[in-house]
């Protein structure tokens, strides 16, 4: 079986140990190795001892005027995760913040004028994904869930952008083989983004006065994010 790590970047501990069982039962494997970045440096023997990462959401942005100190040795250590899957044998999966990390670390828009609102949205499959072994069979489209104040707004050169819709053109995208980033949030059921949302419920990816009514919509959502991930993990063996 693969061997794959979960890389957590949630300063929020509830809302980080079900984020890492999310993407445990998404990916479909027994058990998860987890490393949180916000504890601990990035070892550089990670890449090495993985065949896989999957690296999880934060309520950290890349469009601010000032990061602080950790924010930028943890956008560090992701580029380097980044990095490891251009270079090497390292298959990776980024998602949320992450996906703002990667696109400006090769060269692509990140910007604050696509945000999305806490909610269920259909994202299109593009043509370019048709042989995609991930997105692919997902065609011509599937609901994802999404939550983020800022998004790429034009994807790095040289990547294949894979999903889309018309609130936030660059939803999905390839690098190389190796390398997936998504802005949504591929991982979670709809009671997995309710619970999560009561993490972040003054924090402005909702109206806190339209909690339930917001909730009440996620969880009536009927989603297939979930499939990415299966299908990442089948990819590595």
């Amino acid at each position: 079986m693969a061997s794959i790590l979960y890389v957590c970047v949630r300063p929020e501990q509830g809302a980080a140990d079900a984020e890492h069982q999310s993407f445990r039962r998404a990916l479909g494997v027994p058990s998860l190795d987890r490393w949180d970045l916000l504890e601990t440096p990035l070892d550089a023997s990670v890449p090495e001892r993985y065949d896989g990462i999957v690296v999880g959401g934060s309520p950290f942005n890349v469009v601010v005027e000032e990061r602080g100190e950790l924010q930028r040795r943890v956008e560090g250590d992701l580029e380097r995760l980044a990095r490891a899957a251009l270079d090497g044998p390292l298959s990776a999966f980024f998602t949320c913040y992450g996906i703002g990390v990667v696109t400006r670390m090769l060269g692509g828009t990140v910007g604050s004028a696509v945000p999305e609102s806490t909610r269920a949205t259909q994202v299109r499959i593009t043509s370019a994904a048709a042989d995609d072994p991930i997105f692919g069979p997902s065609a011509p489209a599937m609901s994802v869930l999404t939550a983020h104040k800022e998004g790429s707004i034009e994807p790095p050169p040289g990547s294949v952008l894979l999903a889309t819709n018309d609130d936030c053109p660059v939803q999905a995208y390839r690098v190389g083989n190796r390398l997936y980033a998504t802005q949504f949030h591929p991982e979670v059921t709809p009671q997995d983004f309710v619970d999560r949302m009561a993490y972040y419920r003054t924090t402005g990816y909702f109206d806190p006065r339209e909690y339930d009514l917001t909730a009440e919509r996620v969880l009536a959502a009927s989603v297939t994010g979930t499939d990415l991930l299966r299908r990442f993990a089948g990819m590595l063996g």
